[in-house]
């Protein structure tokens, strides 16, 4: 049987019928903007993942349950009179063709740009339209609207992004390595000193000088991170099957035996790491 196609309009109604008092979702009917916030970060990654898996079905699935979340979003600013779907569609479309010209000639969505903009010229425009906003909402540092709720990783490699922006960064990839080189040293110094402010304090500047060095070398911080948790997730998993095949367990082995295993783990047996 051919599947329904089912429009905007119905996914917009279908919210609205979720949230009606009398015959809606008790459970929708309940949420405000802060309650479902946590549920559009959790989307967001399982969008990520499925992206991460190459698991396109589940991504178009994925995609689906973020923009629920706008939708649902949408329905709580249209029911408060704050603002609705319309002005979400007609604020995204205004700021992305004004930050655009390279694009849309006059403004206008079907205007053609005659030359070919380089990616260079693009980054330049693209700072300077921002710093514009940023002015125009009161917040004319370089850094006012690195948003604080990002993960710290992204939001860490933004500020050094934004600082560069103005040079205030390091030459090259190899200062930046002997930068952590000195910040190791300090934290250190701070464990031998065992003081736990000093010692939480250096550690900080470990894991900045560790992104810095990331974006250096043309990396996403919180990619490499989490491909390097992904590796070891597989190698512990391994290590558990190898455990399991001697009729043992983890916690039933000594740290010798246990690195053997991690070694053994790590020669991979085929696997993908």
């Amino acid at each position: 049987m051919e599947q329904v196609q089912y429009t905007v309009a119905d996914l917009l109604r279908v919210m609205a019928r979720l949230r009606d008092p009398q015959t809606g979702c008790p459970w929708d009917i309940r949420q405000d903007f802060k309650t479902i916030v946590p549920s559009t970060l959790e989307e967001c990654y399982e969008l990520a993942q499925a992206i991460e898996y190459e698991d396109y079905p589940h991504v178009a699935e994925e995609l689906g349950d973020v923009l629920f979340q706008v939708i649902f979003y949408a329905q709580l600013g249209s029911e408060q009179g704050l603002f609705s779907f319309n002005t979400i569609v007609a604020t995204l479309v205004e700021k992305l063709v004004r930050r655009h010209p390279h694009v849309f000639a006059d403004g206008a969505i079907e205007g053609v740009v005659s030359r070919r903009a380089t990616v260079d010229e693009i980054k330049q425009n693209w700072e300077a339209i921002k710093q514009v906003e940023r002015e125009g909402k009161a917040q004319p540092g370089i850094l006012a609207d690195v948003p604080v709720a990002l993960p710290a990783l992204p939001r860490a490699q933004k500020l050094q992004k934004r600082a560069a922006l103005v040079n205030f960064d390091w030459s090259d990839s190899g200062a930046v390595l002997a930068k952590l080189q000195e910040e190791i040293d300090e934290l250190r110094h701070a464990i031998a000193a065992q003081s736990e402010g000093e010692i939480a304090e250096e550690m900080g500047d470990v894991l900045f000088s560790c992104v810095n060095l990331a974006r250096h070398l043309g990396l996403d911080a919180e990619s490499s991170l989490r491909n390097a948790s992904g590796k070891f997730e597989q190698r512990f998993a391994d290590m558990e099957v190898i455990a399991a095949a001697d009729n043992t367990t983890l916690a039933e082995m000594d740290q010798e035996q246990l690195d053997a295993l991690w070694e053994q783990a790590k020669r991979g047996g085929g696997r993908l790491w």
